[in-house]
């Protein structure tokens, strides 16, 4: 599909950039694109220069360009131009290679740019938090957004695979790898994890009891997909409990500190909640040489955390625990986390924060280990 949108594209005139996240990718784009001009180069029309990958065409409608990198974020994409930009396999690329790179490079001349994506494997995306969601994001969005399109095929719809072989691979595939892995679906629960994006509500608190802040502190101020978790929960006088912000951070123990601190003032709330596994009353003594006055209670984490978590879970499919407002990122990992792969953060700490509340209220369900 790539190159062939390629090659209409530069018999236009167009400047093309490929681009993909492995040289295996990238490899076959190019053998792609070398069989097409193939006529075309041996007639003097187009030139290929293979060492740096890159192909010109005299066309009627100017000098067309189809250039092939591997790149995977920001840095990879740097030193190119382009007016029509393709990132193939995006899933597995980084966000910033669009975001600084491929936006910018499109305004001179307010070029285009074509995305391909396969979902990622929710296995996947639990091991690793630097795999994102980042594509299936964009393609939602791109639905409803001015001057962007959006097209979904499944295996289905590829005329070169043989139905009596698509049929037989399908048959032994469970629901789930049968959506992912041939409906082309973005699976956004993971199987194992307690929540589904369906239980996950939006409400607006009304007259609020009580309010804490949940702490899960990172284990290191360096490793990027370690975040101390600051999610500030509530208790209404309805009897509902809402979760209502999430201050999380990445930083330093002065500067999650400091987050607490403004999550506590902010929501004028009642109690940190803290876990001391992670350097025990180290992290009394973090929050306290920012404000000595707050009021931290540390736990101690004896159960696993889906065992942590389950109580809290309940509570949703009850009816009685809403989001004030969308927190992506902690729903994410109530959705995807299934008690393996990195520390979920941010759910740990509206856990703490839930479990604080509910066993205020006698709740023995959700008593703190």
């Amino acid at each position: 599909m790539a190159s062939r949108k390629a090659t209409r594209m530069c018999l236009n005139g167009r400047h093309i950039l490929y681009t993909a996240p492995t040289s295996e990718q990238t490899n076959t784009f190019w053998a792609a694109i070398s069989r097409y001009f193939a006529e075309l180069i041996n007639g003097g029309i187009a030139k290929k220069i293979e060492t740096t990958r890159e192909l010109y065409c005299n066309t009627e409608h100017g000098l067309g360009k189809i250039k092939a990198k591997t790149a995977w974020n920001a840095d990879t994409m740097r030193g190119d131009y382009a007016d029509y930009l393709i990132f193939d396999e995006w899933q597995l690329t980084s966000e910033d290679a669009w975001d600084f790179v491929g936006a910018p490079m499109l305004l001179d001349n307010d070029g285009d740019a074509l995305f391909i994506y396969t979902p990622l494997s929710l296995r996947t995306i639990s091991h690793s938090r630097a795999k994102t969601l980042h594509a299936a994001k964009m393609f939602k969005e791109a639905r409803n957004k001015k001057d962007w399109a959006a097209f979904h095929w499944t295996s289905h719809d590829n005329p070169y695979i043989s139905r009596n072989a698509l049929e037989r691979i399908t048959e032994d595939m469970s629901a789930l790898a049968f959506r992912q892995e041939i409906l082309a679906e973005d699976i956004e629960e993971l199987p194992g994890a307690l929540w589904r994006r369906n239980m996950i509500q939006y409400k607006q608190p009304g007259d609020l009891r009580r309010i804490v802040v949940g702490v899960d502190p990172a284990a290191s101020s360096t490793d990027e997909s370690d975040h101390t978790g600051i999610i500030v929960c509530g208790e209404g006088t309805d009897g509902v409990f809402y979760i209502l912000d999430d201050f999380s951070i990445r930083g330093t123990p002065a500067a999650w500190a400091r987050q607490v601190a403004k999550a506590y003032n902010e929501y004028e709330a009642d109690k940190i909640i803290a876990e001391k596994n992670q350097g025990g009353d180290m992290v009394r003594s973090t929050i306290e040489t920012v404000d000595p006055s707050l009021p931290v209670r540390l736990v101690h984490a004896s159960r696993g955390k889906l065992v942590r978590a389950e109580p809290i879970s309940v509570l949703y499919e009850q009816g009685k625990a809403f989001h004030a407002k969308p927190l992506p990122m902690l729903e994410e990992e109530m959705c995807t986390y299934d008690g393996s792969g990195n520390s979920p953060d941010r759910l740990d700490a509206m856990v703490w924060a839930m479990t604080e509340l509910t066993h205020a209220r006698g709740k023995a369900f959700a008593a703190v280990a």
